[in-house]
């Protein structure tokens, strides 16, 4: 090779390997931040209990005022059941669904599971002086002995717990922001936030926590669904060979 070409080169090579090496340190970094200390996968024989996700979503008006769908919240609990069927492959074919109505009898244990996630939420993937000294940016949350009952009853041995909403603007809200972009401002529309959580059912501990939060996908048709479902279980632990 030519010592120009070489000088040319080099510098790119290194700046590709650098820009590679980052990017890897970045996805190392969100995959332990998603998993508890000590936790990277789920052991062969082991059973998974999905519950009934808590979503509900809703219309933005002109104003930006939110009002719930029901008929948009129907239609998107099934296409989610469907779209967490077909990640089978990546769940396990060890897997228990439980319905709304079992679900009812463990309110106080979803209620707690709320509350402690809304606490990772704010507290894990904050920044400054939301974070925890005393947590020292681990995944160190825990709902204690309060989901043997879960484990009591179905044998399983973990718990995924699934939180969505999503809101979308109608179309005068829409027609409202290109008024407002044509003079230089910015609204906002829709949005989508979510959380999955796996629990160990024997120990209480999340091992595993990932979230949404972003101005893009639909869960009101089956295809977006497929897409938003991946996206939450993205870095899912996986089953030990």
């Amino acid at each position: 090779m030519p010592a120009f070409a070489s000088r040319t080169t080099r510098p790119l090579l290194l700046a590709t390997l650098l820009a590679t090496a980052t990017v890897t340190a970045q996805a190392q970094e969100a995959s332990s931040r998603q998993l508890a200390p000590g936790f990277t996968a789920r052991s062969a024989d082991s059973r998974l209990l999905i519950l009934p996700a808590d979503m509900e979503l809703f219309s933005m008006s002109a104003g930006g005022v939110v009002e719930p769908r029901d008929d948009w919240t129907r239609a998107a609990q099934a296409n989610f059941a469907a779209a967490l069927e077909a990640q089978r492959p990546r769940l396990g074919s060890k897997v228990t669904r439980m319905n709304a109505a079992e679900a009812d009898e463990f309110a106080d244990i979803t209620t707690l599971h709320r509350a402690v996630a809304d606490a990772v939420m704010i507290h894990h993937y904050g920044r400054g002086l939301m974070q925890l000294p005393t947590k020292q940016e681990r995944l160190n949350w825990s709902l204690g002995d309060a989901v043997r009952p879960l484990q009591q009853r179905t044998g399983a041995d973990y718990a995924l717990f699934t939180w969505m909403r999503d809101s979308y603007a109608s179309k005068e809200r829409k027609a409202m922001m290109i008024g407002l972009a044509a003079l230089g401002a910015i609204s906002l529309g829709g949005e989508q936030v979510g959380y999955a959580s796996l629990v160990d059912l024997n120990t209480g501990r999340i091992v595993w926590f990932n979230r949404l939060d972003r101005m893009s996908g639909d869960l009101r048709e089956p295809a977006p669904a497929l897409e938003t479902v991946d996206t939450l279980l993205k870095g899912f632990p996986a089953i030990q060979p």
